[in-house]
């Protein structure tokens, strides 16, 4: 299927104000290969036929499929454990309440927002945190699909291992062949819901955390500013910001200190 340069930078433009997304250059064949099958599925006449749909602006239906297909849901399951054993050891510890409200932004299908929970539980009965601690974990993400796995809590394949040891998975989950689901008491304090990072955040509350782990290098400098203090303004003072472990906040240091682990990994204090 072909794609012209006028018709690629057409999608980039409409991805980029929709969902942040910058593909940037030389990414025509990533277009190609995922949403060649939607064009096809749905008849359309090639590219053309596809932005003739998109760019009409009523079809939101036809622009949440074309931003499932273009979103990128790398996750598994306790990625970077240093910043499992920073958030329990450290910054959960150190709060003035014994309750948290835990953002997962960009949860994608939910190994991180689980992961939360499961590490909080853990500490919880290792009594490195209260027995009557509580706490609430908001996973959002801008992928429909993606948010359906992760309100299922079940997961098949490689996404039933990556990540996991075999302590792990006799202890957080039940079995059924080659799948898992995650036990009901690690999903009782989590939800999920659709929500796209450029829209303002008013509406979610505020936060003791937030986790936005490998999904600012998808974004322009200046949406990253942009997301970066809207994060600031949604975190309660003192609250915390975990980042990827590759993703750096130099040109924060007004709002945001940075935190340094023993791991070398960082994180971020409001």
């Amino acid at each position: 299927m072909d794609l012209s340069p006028y018709q690629y930078d057409k999608l980039s433009e409409l991805l980029e104000r929709h969902a942040g997304i910058r593909l940037g250059a030389g990414k025509e064949y990533l277009v190609v290969s995922r949403l060649g099958g939607l064009i096809s599925h749905l008849g359309l006449e090639g590219f053309d036929g596809l932005l003739r749909r998109l760019q009409g602006g009523g079809d939101r239906l036809l622009l949440t499929h074309v931003i499932d297909a273009m979103t990128t849901n790398e996750t598994f399951w306790f990625r970077d454990p240093a910043h499992y054993q920073i958030l329990t050891r450290d910054v959960l510890p150190a709060l003035d309440s014994r309750q948290a409200r835990i953002w997962s932004a960009a949860a994608s299908t939910g190994q991180e927002a689980y992961s939360i929970a499961m590490s909080i539980r853990g500490a919880v009965s290792a009594r490195q945190l209260p027995m009557d601690f509580s706490f609430d974990i908001l996973g959002t993400d801008i992928s429909e699909k993606a948010l359906q796995q992760a309100e299922s809590g079940r997961y098949c394949g490689l996404a039933a291992t990556r990540g996991l040891d075999h302590e792990q998975r006799e202890r957080f989950f039940s079995a059924e062949g080659d799948c898992i689901e995650v036990q009901p008491v690690f999903r009782r304090n989590v939800s999920f819901r659709n929500f796209n990072l450029l829209a303002t955040y008013a509406a979610l509350g505020r936060f003791d955390v937030i986790f936005c782990r490998n999904v600012l290098i998808y974004f322009s400098q200046e949406r990253k500013r942009d997301i970066i203090e809207r994060f600031h303004g949604a975190l309660r003072p003192g609250g915390c910001l975990f980042l990827g472990s590759t993703e750096s906040m130099s040109s924060h240091e007004d709002l945001f200190e940075m935190r340094r682990h023993g791991a070398g990994l960082a994180f971020y204090r409001r």
